[in-house]
């Protein structure tokens, strides 16, 4: 994501993958297609995959090392807060030094970060590898959402925005359900999803070594240049994006509480020890996130933020429902539910917000829509933590939800508003 430079950003949906409004072709070293764009398609998925990991291990070293609710949440936050970070801070550091080094440095830190998690006694070495993993993420996004652009096939030119748009969420449900098979049924749990993980980005920065660089400037602008990115939403378009961001904080709300507490939700509710009941929980509401987005692509992108919103407050209800009657059953429908309404109302809110600015501005509107992202999967999910070693997992959850709930009806109504100026706006043209 670039901020005040030539090259404006936009985001794909769900993890704030940094995409260019319009990415110039590869230069004649990198030619489109090929390995180069499976290398850093990877990349993406195994990031994501690996921050989904720790979700599915949670309720295990809660259990271990007597960890509260409270001190889970934190560890979570932790991670989106770094995040933000290297985002702001290394965006679009890979414009000047080139795609290859910057994949290279997040997968290096990816590697420490992993070391750390299967190194880990305590909540301190916790919240060190989420730091870690953390800034990796941050640092590889802006590369890795350029590249895919720039390497995509030539016959297939759309291939790298759908990467970019459906990588994170399969890689946060692969990660939970494959971190979930792993802690239930293999050796050494709290270690082996990490150790595996170093395997996999050992052989990705083997390959990101070998690729063509594919950034145009790379190289030709003075080497290293660290610029924060600035946070700014113009004027002109500050009541719209008030409204869509609305949904941006439901959306999130919903993500960082799953992916922290989801786990230990489903678990209890049934009143199952087996731990890939966790993870598979992160799975279904990713996968379905995904086959949201995916069957919404084309999609108009207000009609596609109030389909979503239509889905997060249906889910939300059957939450609630499945929270009052005890059941697992209608729980794990309200969360597919959830994950449809909750990938289909970020893709069209992103759209939505990504259309407000020039693109001169619009590197400035993404990095503000990223801090409201972060900050909602973050604040909300840490608050609810604290708020369970009051008041218990499940009576925190039921006023948490509700809670969402009507956010994500006041974001409704103020969106159907909008959508309807629009086509007024439209119709006078």
């Amino acid at each position: 994501m670039a901020g005040n430079t030539s090259k404006p950003t936009t985001s794909t949906p769900t993890t704030g993958v940094t995409v260019p409004p319009s990415a110039p072709r590869a230069t004649p070293a990198a030619a489109p297609g090929g390995s180069g764009f499976r290398v850093v398609g990877a990349v993406l998925v195994l990031l994501m995959l690996s921050s989904s990991v720790p979700s599915a291990l949670y309720v295990l070293y809660q259990d271990r090392w007597d960890l509260s609710s409270g001190m889970i949440t934190v560890v979570f936050a932790l991670y989106a807060v770094t995040v933000l970070a290297g985002l702001l801070l290394f965006g679009s550091l890979s414009d000047t030094l080139g795609r290859r080094p910057v994949l290279a440095a997040g997968l290096i830190l990816a590697i420490a970060s992993m070391g750390l998690f299967a190194a880990a006694q305590g909540l301190g070495w916790l919240l060190a590898a989420r730091a870690v993993q953390g800034l990796a993420v941050g640092l590889a996004t802006g590369a890795m959402g350029a590249a895919l652009l720039e390497l995509a096939p030539r016959n297939r030119p759309a291939l790298g925005a759908q990467v970019n748009s459906a990588g994170p969420t399969v890689g946060i449900g692969l990660g939970g359900i494959g971190a979930g098979l792993l802690v239930q049924y293999a050796p050494a749990p709290t270690s082996l999803s990490y150790l595996l993980l170093i395997a996999a980005f050992a052989l990705c920065l083997a390959g990101v070594l070998r690729m063509p660089e594919s950034a145009p400037g790379a190289g030709r602008s003075g080497g290293f240049k660290l610029t924060p990115h600035r946070i700014h939403v113009p004027a002109p378009v500050r009541r719209r994006f008030a409204v869509l961001v609305l949904t941006i904080i439901a959306v999130w709300s919903v993500g960082g509480f799953y992916l922290s507490l989801g786990p230990h939700l489903a678990l209890s509710l049934l009143e199952s020890t087996n731990y890939l009941v966790g993870g598979a929980t992160v799975a279904l509401l990713a996968g379905a996130a995904t086959a949201a987005q995916l069957a919404l692509g084309r999609t108009e992108a207000l009609r596609t933020a109030v389909l979503g919103l239509c889905g997060l407050i249906t889910g939300l209800g059957l939450v609630l429902l499945a929270l009052g009657l005890g059941s697992a059953a209608v729980f794990l429908v309200a969360t597919a539910v959830l994950g449809s309404g909750w990938g289909a109302a970020f893709l069209g809110s992103f759209r939505a917000l990504s259309m407000l600015a020039d693109p001169a501005h619009r590197g400035e509107l993404t990095a503000a829509v990223y801090v409201f992202a972060y900050l909602a999967m973050s604040v909300p999910a840490v608050l609810a933590g604290l708020l369970t070693n009051i008041h218990g997992l499940h009576r925190t959850s039921v006023g948490f939800m509700a809670a969402v709930a009507a956010m994500c009806a006041l974001a409704l109504l103020a969106t159907l508003r909008l959508a309807a100026r629009t086509r007024a706006e439209g119709s006078t043209e």
